[in-house]
């Protein structure tokens, strides 16, 4: 099944846009519709996608004020692969120390928990519905999220020099 054959099916039940220029095709959807649509991916006899390969979160910096969520989904029965984004504004304007939150796709895929908690603690993503959201990679007392544009390393981190 090619992409084109992908999103057909896809669009008929979901509004999601499907981008064909750059390298990779990818469908653009909603945050109120991603967990839903992934549901459809993977419960869908003839879509089968069972492996969540991998969740990227990408800051577009504080000027573009949007973060970007790309899931890469695989069947691997079928032997067909389906990139996802999703966009998200990086700030609320009522709640500017919030982080970003996205629906978690824990329930849909298992992978999703390690994957999700990868994208909160480098770049700050929040992910409703989470069963344990917390730090993965760094110490669960570091403060900020490393892979932001507006990160800015403390110095020292309980007396040893970071730099």
């Amino acid at each position: 099944m090619n992409f084109s054959d992908l999103s057909t099916l896809v669009q008929e039940r979901f509004a999601v846009e499907a981008v064909t220029t750059g390298m990779q095709p990818y469908l653009i959807v909603k945050a109120d519709e991603l967990v839903d649509i992934c549901r459809f991916l993977r419960s869908d006899d003839r879509l089968f996608f069972d492996l969540l390969a991998c969740v990227t979160a990408i800051d577009n910096g504080p000027e573009a004020n949007t973060m970007e969520m790309v899931y890469n989904l695989t069947s691997i029965p079928y032997k067909h692969d389906l990139m996802l984004k999703l966009m998200i504004a990086r700030q609320h304007p009522d709640a500017p120390d919030a982080l970003p939150n996205v629906p978690s796709l824990s329930s849909v895929w298992r992978t999703a928990d390690w994957h999700e908690r990868e994208a909160f603690d480098l770049v700050g993503v929040q992910f409703s519905g989470h069963p344990d959201l917390r730090r993965i990679l760094l110490p669960l007392d570091w403060e900020g999220h490393p892979l932001r544009r507006d990160y800015k390393e403390p110095e020292r981190y309980h007396g040893i020099s970071t730099k």
